[in-house]
Formats: C-alpha cells, sequence, structure tokens
C-alpha cells in the first residue's frame, strides 16, 4: 500500500493517507485568542479542508480526540462540535484535560476518517 503525505514539514505532516483511511494531526486554532468555542470553530474548519484535500469528509470520521486545556471548557468546546459534526455520522471520541503546546491554545483536537 501507499502512502500519501499532506502539508509535509521536518516533524511532522498534517494528514497521513494510507489504505482506506486518513489520519489527521493534532489541530489547534490558528488565531488561539478568543475563546475555546471560537478555537473549535476554526480547528474544526482547518480538519474539514484537510479531509477535503484526502478525498473524504466529516461524515467519514472514526475517531476524535480531543483535548482541552481546562476541562471546564467541555460545554463550551461541544456547543461548537455539536453544530459541525454530522448527525447519524458521530465518530468514537474521546475528551480529556491536558496541558497544551502554549498556555494560548485552549483545545486540541485529532481525527481519523475513512476514504
Amino acid at each position: 500500500m501507499t502512502i500519501k503525505r499532506i502539508g509535509v514539514g521536518p516533524r511532522m505532516s498534517q494528514a497521513v493517507i494510507h489504505g482506506d483511511r486518513v489520519f489527521l494531526a493534532g489541530q489547534v486554532a490558528e488565531n488561539p485568542i478568543p475563546d475555546v468555542t471560537e478555537q473549535t470553530r476554526q480547528i474544526l474548519a482547518t480538519i474539514d479542508g484537510l479531509l477535503a484535500e484526502a478525498g473524504t469528509d466529516k461524515t467519514k470520521l472514526l475517531t476524535a480526540n480531543i483535548w482541552l486545556a481546562d476541562i471546564a471548557d467541555f460545554a463550551a468546546m461541544n456547543a461548537a462540535w455539536d453544530k459541525w459534526v454530522s448527525p447519524g455520522n458521530t465518530p468514537a471520541r474521546a475528551t480529556v484535560e491536558s496541558k497544551l503546546a502554549g498556555p494560548e491554545y485552549r483545545v486540541e483536537i485529532q481525527v481519523t476518517a475513512a476514504i
């Protein structure tokens, strides 16, 4: 099987396609100044773009891992997530509290999808 990489950098790729699956790197907001709801919206838009580039979309999500800097932001993050996720096509998901790469980041999301 071939491996296709999208957004290749020196440390990681933004997405890797192998077989009938695409694996996205953890995504954070481009503009981390807003609150967690807006950061989540930004991240989900980035995920939409990467999935489209890989030839798939959010209706084919298999898994999602979400890291929150503060679990108290769970409801606010879910406000954006629930508006975005495809009803009836929700992935297996885990959400945990974790220290993120910088204090400005409130949320990071990583997904895997079928192609």
